[in-house]
């Protein structure tokens, strides 16, 4: 039976398969085999392969390929799509494809490797562009939008702004005139204890003054407010502060790696290298 290998547009007989196909599994998945059979081809000898194995790896290969009319990933376009983008699409998976059965074990494969590695950069860079440019007049109406907002709510933000401030320096105002008064009649019973005890009694009434209640919440027909607790932290000592709160300042640390290497020491810290592959596309 006759079928189309829609990878490659080519027809060929269902039990033997895409040639292809075949041939690029065969060259991707079992390079070691390959190189064997031609080694024992040279010396006059032949690589027997269990037919029981054979028949998994056909069928292994089978579900991988194309030709069994298996759903095909793409990218359907919608009116108006650059067509340039898809092309780029197209060409990115097909560098995927070549980037997963890669296998780099000499200086060549090493020269081809950085030949896809300048298509790929480039490859990016045109997308990027072309991602900045289809951004670009959306970016500019959203910039738009939000100062247009920024501006209509400045009142009102700057409205609840300065209410907040005034609502608030009236809370604290309350709560330290209730501190106040209890600390005055704190005193005044010092004093009266004091008086006890050295004259066994008092001369005049301890007279307290009334302390009045802080308001926690200011109840309206509208809703409430009040203080909440918001804890916050200040190092005051950091000579003092355990070692598992001493974060490092990585920025600047950094910032010494690139600049000095390891020239530079500093006690606690390691500088090292880690070298990062680079690409640089000829023009």
């Amino acid at each position: 039976m006759k079928l189309t290998c829609k990878k490659h547009n080519v027809d060929f007989e269902a039990l033997d398969g895409c040639p292809q196909c075949v041939a690029e599994r065969m060259g991707r998945v079992r390079p070691e085999q390959r190189e064997m059979e031609e080694g024992l081809n040279s010396e006059g000898l032949t690589l027997v392969v269990s037919e029981e194995k054979e028949a998994t790896d056909y069928e292994r290969m089978a579900e991988e390929s194309t030709f069994l009319n298996e759903p095909e990933t793409a990218i359907a376009l919608r009116p108006g799509e650059d067509m340039e983008v898809h092309d780029y699409f197209e060409e990115a998976r097909k560098l995927l494809e070549y980037a997963e059965a890669r296998v780099i074990k000499t200086i060549d494969d090493a020269k081809l490797a950085t030949d896809d590695l300048s298509i790929i950069s480039r490859l990016k860079k045109a997308m990027e562009a072309k991602r900045k440019e289809a951004l670009s007049p959306h970016e500019a109406q959203v910039k738009a939008i939000r100062d247009t907002y920024n501006y209509l709510m400045t009142p009102v933000l700057e409205a609840e702004r300065i209410t907040k401030e005034k609502q608030m320096a009236f809370l604290r105002e309350q709560e330290r005139i209730r501190r106040e008064q209890e600390e005055i009649n704190r005193k005044r019973m010092e004093a009266a204890q004091a008086e006890m005890k050295l004259k066994g009694e008092l001369s005049e009434d301890v007279n307290l003054v009334e302390v009045v209640e802080a308001p926690v919440k200011v109840m309206s027909d509208f809703g409430s407010s009040g203080l909440v607790d918001h804890w916050k932290v200040e190092v005051v000592d950091m000579s003092l502060l355990p070692d598992e709160y001493k974060i490092p300042d990585m920025v600047m640390l950094n910032s010494i790696a690139k600049k000095y290497h390891d020239a530079k020491k500093i006690a606690g810290v390691r500088f090292y290298n880690e070298p990062y592959l680079a690409t640089r596309s000829k023009q």
